[in-house]
């Protein structure tokens, strides 16, 4: 004991024996590598399948048209919107590692079904080509397929919420150095799983397209039995959070409550009332908040009226009637990123354009590449990746270090600024694909073929564009509404970020089916729906997503973007005083090399 706390006080470790060594400190960068190691391989599975989930449906279950849309928009929205599930259970239950733990075990039984109806004929239905008649999947093949990617989907709901959350609560968000690390690791967080997807799966969707559905959906299997190995071996370094039930009901409880008492007046003459606010020990960070300001409607829920709301222990009578001032700030955090979180369900429908119709216009294009090379629709996809990757890059890699010398600060773009530009790359990619369509639609027509003379590779802009719209969009609205929320609801604001995600699938199942019924009135040929692009007009539909995006733009300019620096201004406001000279001392950024070397040598700042 006495060497250790020799060692702890110096920072140096001496010779010391295996067995004296100092237990390192959980949690940093240390933990960090085996989550983002477990996450790069379970994104590499499932992504594998997702990209290639249309091409797979229509060539080997012989689906198309609006049917195919409907069943992957539907399912990636489910995948999605099974996230508020998993984020109860591991607030209220489990736990985020064993959450992630069983979601984990959820998908790989999932792709175990996929592989299964690649390498079992009776599964499919027969093959067939283009110019003969398909013969549909019957009943039980059709269940089997959808029990297999139901699994993957709750799988989706377990893992999506608590991966991030899992991720950040292993940083001491108390300290300049934890802050400046969470800043960092939503970034690297996207960066170093999207290299590794690039890397992957140009291989493994070039098997599935060209070699085997089999082993094309066996190796993202493999990949998926490999993460939770990771995951597991690095589960000794792990900081664990207590659950602390499920905040969905604490908030319906601040509902009730403040519905019970609104004809209450606060602050208005003589009637002033105390309010409910225990100590809360599990959640420091908002004990004694800087009150939001917004919403103070909700405030009447832990407004003391009667001295018998209380028992003999200071405790509500009755949970519904009387609230804590901490359970009402928690559902104003809520409340406060939901302008924000609605502003980019536009940008994330663009997003999911791609991976439907976006592949459906490269199977209709040119695609050879030589005399005997065929560039998989589904790699179109990765030039989002690509483009996704080389912006964090030059980001946090070369303007961050850059602006640091030149500025002698901390320089980042604002939230509002990079949210901002993220809708704007969302309405020239929407504009571009119209355009490009356009071109292709008329070559194809002209020739009087099904697959257009344009070569596939003027789709890579668009795909550019949505890559980019990810990255400025999809990256600020995750850190935005994973920094204003409290620690106790870091897996509320995963849940929160992938069901806006989810609803822009629907969104997008929704508009489809829409202009479908309306175009197609009075035996005219609909826009969209067809076996065959050309009788459609894509190019139309297109146009609509971005006059979605446009009037998102003045939505998110004119209103929403007033609300995004609320909740961190208040973090910072909320630490300022006992903060103050770490701030002078932790002034620059700590990269992850710079961290895991600190950590290696002991240097840890991080209050216990």
């Amino acid at each position: 004991m006495e060497t250790e706390s020799h060692s702890h006080s110096t920072g140096v470790q001496g010779p010391l024996s295996f067995k004296s060594k100092p237990k390192k400190p959980a949690g940093g960068w240390r933990a960090i590598k085996y989550i983002l190691g477990n996450e790069s391989f379970e994104k590499l599975a499932s992504m594998s399948l997702v990209a290639n989930i249309t091409m797979y449906l229509r060539t080997k279950y012989n689906l198309n048209g609006i049917l195919l849309v409907n069943v992957v928009t539907i399912w990636s929205g489910s995948s999605n919107l099974s996230s508020i599930a998993g984020a109860i259970i591991s607030d209220a239950c489990l736990g985020r590692f064993l959450t992630l733990l069983i979601g984990t075990i959820c998908s790989l039984l999932g792709l175990v079904g996929m592989t299964l109806t690649a390498s079992i004929s009776q599964l499919r239905p027969p093959e067939c080509n283009d110019q003969s008649p398909c013969t549909q999947p019957h009943k039980l093949q059709l269940g089997f397929l959808f029990i297999a990617l139901g699994m993957i989907a709750l799988g989706a709901g377990c893992i999506r919420p608590c991966n991030i959350a899992f991720g950040a609560d292993q940083f001491d968000t108390k300290t300049e150095k934890g802050r400046a690390q969470l800043e960092s690791f939503f970034n690297w967080w996207y960066l170093l799983f999207t290299v590794a997807l690039v890397i992957a799966l140009t291989g493994v969707v070039y098997i599935q397209t060209n070699i085997s559905w089999m082993i094309g959906f066996a190796i993202p299997t493999a990949c998926l039995a490999i993460s939770i190995t990771v995951f597991l071996i690095g589960q000794h370094t792990y900081i664990y959070k207590k659950t602390q039930g499920s905040v969905f009901i604490d908030m319906a409880k601040v509902v009730a409550a403040s519905f019970r008492k609104r004809k209450i007046k606060l602050g208005s003459g003589d009637n002033q009332y105390s309010f409910y606010d225990p100590v809360q020990e599990q959640e420091a960070e908002i004990t004694n908040p800087i009150k939001l300001k917004r919403f103070n409607c909700l405030d009447k829920a832990a407004v003391i009226t009667d001295p018998g709301e209380l028992d003999a222990q200071g405790m509500p009578t009755n949970s519904w009637k009387l609230c804590s001032v901490q359970q009402v700030q928690q559902l104003k955090c809520l409340v406060g990123i939901i302008p924000v979180w609605f502003s980019g369900i536009a940008c994330f429908l663009v997003m999911d354009q791609q991976s439907t119709f976006g592949v459906l216009q490269a199977i209709q294009m040119n695609r050879s590449v030589g005399n005997h090379f065929k560039i998989p629709p589904a790699w179109l996809s990765i030039t989002s990746m690509i483009a996704l990757s080389i912006w964090i890059y030059i980001y946090e890699g070369i303007y961050i270090p850059s602006a640091k010398k030149i500025l002698k600060r901390r320089s980042r773009l604002m939230l509002q600024h990079r949210i901002g530009i993220g809708i704007v790359m969302s309405i020239l990619c929407m504009l571009v694909a119209g355009v490009v369509e356009k071109r292709r639609r008329e070559l194809a027509i002209k020739q009087g073929s099904f697959t257009s003379p344009v070569h596939v590779l003027l789709l890579m802009p668009q795909f550019v564009l949505s890559g980019l719209t990810e990255a400025f969009s999809a990256v600020a609205i995750m850190e935005f509404v994973t920094v204003q929320m409290p620690e106790s609801m870091r897996s509320v604001a995963g849940s929160i970020f992938f069901i806006s995600l989810s609803i822009a699938s629907y969104l997008s199942a929704l508009i489809v089916n829409v202009i479908h019924s309306v175009t197609g009135r009075n035996r005219k040929s609909p826009w969209l729906g067809g076996h065959d692009l050309n009788d459609n007009r894509l190019d139309y539909y297109y146009y609509i997503i971005a006059t979605l995006g446009a009037i998102n733009l003045i939505y998110f300019t004119f209103f929403a973007s007033s609300y995004v620096p609320c909740g961190k201004a208040i973090k910072v406001a909320e630490e300022s005083q006992l903060q103050d000279s770490v701030n002078q001392l932790e002034a620059r950024d700590f990269p992850p090399n710079e961290i895991m070397q600190d950590e290696e040598r002991g240097l840890d700042t991080r209050t216990t």
